[in-house]
C-alpha cells in the first residue's frame, strides 16, 4: 500500500485525506467531516455517540470503517477513523446538516479531480494556485510557493533514488537543511512563527521561501554531483546544501541590517490575515 497524506479544504475548513494508490481511492477522516457538517465543539464525542448508535442498529458502513494514522493537532501521527467516499455518502445520511448536499458534491468532485490529476499533473498546480489566491496570498508569493513545491519534489525524488525512506529520514534531512541555512530546526522555526499544525512554508515570507529553495536546490545538485551512498553521507550533503543558502542569508542581512528568519506568518504579516505575504513585506 502506498498512501499519500493530503489536506483538503471545504468552506475554509481542513479535512484530512489519504490517497491509497494501490486501491485508487481516498480515505477521509470522519471526525473532520463531522466538524464540517455539524460545527460541533467536540466532533470526537459526536462521532463516538453516532458510531455507538449506528453499530447498535447493525449499520455495516460503520463496521467496515478503518482506522488509519493521520497527522493530529499535536503534530503527531495518530490513528483516526476513516471512510472512503462511498462509505461517507452513506454516513452523511445519518448526520442532519444543511451542508450535507454541498459536501456530497465536494466529495464527488474530490474523486473526479484525482483522476484528472493523474492524467494531467498541471491541473494539480492550477488548483494549488487557485486555493492560495482564495486564501488571500499575493500573486508574487504564490509564484514563489509553487516553485518551492517543484524544487522540493526534485529533492525528494533525488533522495528516493538514493534509497532513502519517506518519514523519519526525510524529516531528519529537512531539519539539517533548515538548521544549516536558518540556524533553526523546523520545529524551532515553527515556534518562532507561532505555528502548530500549520505548514511552515505556507507561512514563510518571499525571502525565506527563496532561501529555503536555494538550500533545497543546492542539496539536490550536490547530491547528484557527489553520489552519496549512505544516509550518513546524505546528511553531510544536506548540511552542505543548507550552508550555501546560509552564506546568502548572512550577506543579505549584512547589507540590509534586517533578520531574514522572521516571526511573520500568515496570521500576523502586515496585520492582514487575508493578505499574509504581500509584495511589500
Amino acid at each position: 500500500m502506498t498512501p499519500k497524506d493530503q489536506i483538503k479544504i471545504f468552506e475554509d475548513q481542513t479535512v484530512r485525506t489519504l490517497w491509497n494508490a494501490d486501491q485508487e481511492k481516498w480515505y477521509i477522516s470522519i471526525v473532520d467531516v463531522i466538524a464540517v457538517l455539524t460545527d460541533s465543539p467536540n466532533p470526537q464525542v459526536y462521532w463516538r455517540v453516532l458510531k455507538k448508535r449506528l453499530l447498535a442498529e447493525g449499520n455495516q458502513t460503520v463496521t467496515n470503517c478503518n482506522a488509519l494514522k493521520m497527522l493530529a493537532k499535536d503534530g503527531k501521527m495518530r490513528k483516526t477513523d476513516v471512510a472512503d467516499t462511498e462509505q461517507l455518502f452513506r454516513l452523511i445520511q445519518s448526520i442532519p446538516s444543511p451542508k450535507a448536499e454541498p459536501f456530497k458534491q465536494w466529495l464527488a468532485q474530490l474523486a473526479s479531480e484525482r483522476i484528472d490529476e493523474l492524467q494531467d499533473p498541471e491541473i494539480t498546480i492550477d488548483r494549488a494556485l487557485e486555493q492560495y489566491m482564495n486564501l488571500g496570498y499575493s500573486e508574487n508569493w504564490i509564484n514563489q510557493r509553487l516553485k518551492s513545491i517543484e524544487i522540493r519534489k526534485e529533492l525528494t525524488d533525488e533522495w528516493k533514488s538514493r534509497g532513502l525512506k519517506e518519514g523519519v529520514q526525510f524529516a531528519t534531512l529537512t531539519d539539517i537543511i533548515t538548521k544549516a541555512w536558518a540556524d533553526k530546526t523546523t520545529k524551532e522555526y515553527k515556534v518562532l512563527k507561532g505555528l502548530k499544525k500549520e505548514n511552515l512554508r505556507d507561512n514563510m515570507t518571499n525571502t525565506e521561501l527563496i532561501l529555503n529553495m536555494l538550500a533545497e536546490a543546492s542539496t539536490k545538485d550536490i547530491s547528484q554531483a557527489t553520489n552519496p551512498k549512505t544516509f550518513v553521507d546524505s546528511k553531510k550533503v544536506a548540511k552542505q546544501g543548507g550552508n550555501v543558502a546560509k552564506v546568502a542569508r548572512k550577506e543579505l542581512e549584512a547589507k540590509t541590517g534586517k533578520k531574514v528568519v522572521s516571526p511573520l506568518n500568515a496570521k500576523t504579516a502586515l496585520g492582514n490575515p487575508k493578505n499574509p505575504n504581500s509584495d511589500n513585506e
